[in-house]
C-alpha cells in the first residue's frame, strides 16, 4: 500500500547543538519503512550556521532550495551551494554544510541507513574553519 505524509505532522525542531552551529531548523523527516533504506528532511541554516564535520555510510544527497551556502568535504576547497544545485556526498566521506555569514540555506538532504546507522557525527566545524571556508568561496 502507498503511504501519503502530511509534512506538518512529522517532527520539526532545533538542530541539536552537539551536531550544528548556530540556528538550524530541521522539518519534515522522513524516513521509508524496512526493507527501504531512505530518510532525511528539509534542514533550514540561518547566516553563519553549520553542521559539525561528518559522513554517511552510504552516502549523501543534497537538493539545495533555498538560499546560498557552502559544502566542504575534509581536505578539499569549499564550494558555494545554490538553489537548485544536487549536491553527492561519496560514502564516507567526512564534510559539512550550511549558510554563508549572511545568507540563510535550506537543502533537503537524503541519506541511507546502514546497520541502523545513517550518518556519523565528528567534531564541530570550528569558526576558523569556518571563517577559511567563506574567504575561499564565490
Amino acid at each position: 500500500m502507498i503511504t501519503v505524509t502530511q509534512p506538518c505532522q512529522q517532527s520539526s525542531g532545533e538542530g541539536p547543538a552537539a551536531y550544528f552551529t548556530g540556528s538550524v531548523r530541521v522539518d519534515a523527516h522522513f524516513q521509508a519503512e524496512a526493507p527501504a533504506r531512505v530518510g532525511g528532511a528539509t534542514v533550514t541554516f540561518a547566516p553563519g550556521a553549520r553542521t559539525a564535520w561528518h559522513s554517511h555510510p552510504l552516502g549523501q544527497t543534497l537538493l539545495v532550495v533555498a538560499g546560498v551556502g557552502v559544502v566542504q568535504q575534509w581536505g578539499e576547497p569549499a564550494q558555494t551551494i545554490r538553489p537548485g544545485d544536487l549536491v553527492w556526498i561519496p560514502p564516507n566521506t567526512k564534510h559539512w554544510h550550511g549558510a554563508t555569514g549572511s545568507v540563510t540555506m535550506a537543502h533537503i538532504a537524503i541519506a541511507e541507513v546502514l546497520e541502523g546507522t545513517a550518518v556519523e557525527w565528528m567534531e564541530q566545524v570550528s569558526s576558523q574553519q569556518y571563517g577559511h571556508a567563506l574567504t575561499h568561496v564565490s
